[in-house]
């Protein structure tokens, strides 16, 4: 692929990077936590933010080429690839419907992922969107291979958010614009499940049939995705 394509997925990624930084998904703007991809099309491989960088300094270049196998196709600048690459390598490979992965440390999903704490389904349209639950993520290290790994053994679910426990959140999606959104719509009830808990008193969640409704429209997606990359 040629190096104008590329800057095209570079110039996306940074876009959303800046946009979830300047809105409170990356914990602050100051930091360097959370992470953004896309998968690159036509190749086993992805763009992703760069590690330890403040999003506000970097430029579309910055943003590094990596392929599936972890192996770098095109460096950005003198930065070295996020080191949750293994995590989003992972989703890729796992779920050919998604396209664009966000990992935020946005926060009140974050105070559920240090509770442990999944999400029933509460909204019809949430649910539509995001799968039947919201389902956590067992803990592991930072940029680690188990953590990799847990994040391969669940998003077999086939849902668009997940907690990981005492970490943040993973959103995804068909393109980037629709991970942000989803990662909007994870926040938004996330908030709402924390105040609903606060109460003391008992959460209704929807009912059955429409969560059943909700995983077959999430398993019929992720299936029709998986035929046409097949």
């Amino acid at each position: 692929m040629t190096r104008e394509i590329y800057d095209g997925y570079r110039r996306e990624v940074l876009s959303a990077s800046l946009w979830l930084s300047e809105h409170g998904y990356f914990g602050s703007q100051r930091g360097t936590g959370g992470n953004v991809s896309v998968r690159v099309d036509g190749e086993q491989a992805m763009a992703i933010t760069p590690s330890s960088a403040r999003y506000q300094d970097l430029s579309a270049g910055d943003i590094c080429i990596v392929g599936f196998d972890l192996a770098l196709i095109e460096a950005g600048g003198a930065l070295k690839p996020s080191m949750e690459s293994g995590m989003h390598s992972a989703i890729y490979r796992s779920r050919p419907d998604v396209n664009a992965v966000v990992h935020t440390h946005q926060t009140y999903a974050s105070v559920l992922a240090v509770l442990a704490e999944p999400i029933p389904a509460l909204f019809d349209e949430v649910s539509f969107a995001l799968g039947q639950a919201v389902e956590v993520i067992p803990y592991a290290l930072s940029g680690s291979h188990e953590l990799a790994a847990n994040v391969e053994g669940k998003v077999g679910s086939n849902a668009n958010a997940y907690l990981i426990q005492n970490h943040g959140a993973l959103a995804l999606g068909r393109t980037l614009e629709k991970a942000l959104y989803h990662a909007e719509l994870l926040e938004k009830l996330s908030h709402v499940y924390c105040l609903a808990l606060s109460t003391g008193r008992a959460v209704h969640t929807l009912p059955e049939p429409t969560v059943e409704m909700a995983r077959a429209l999430r398993d019929n997606e992720v299936g029709e995705a998986a035929r046409k990359k097949g």
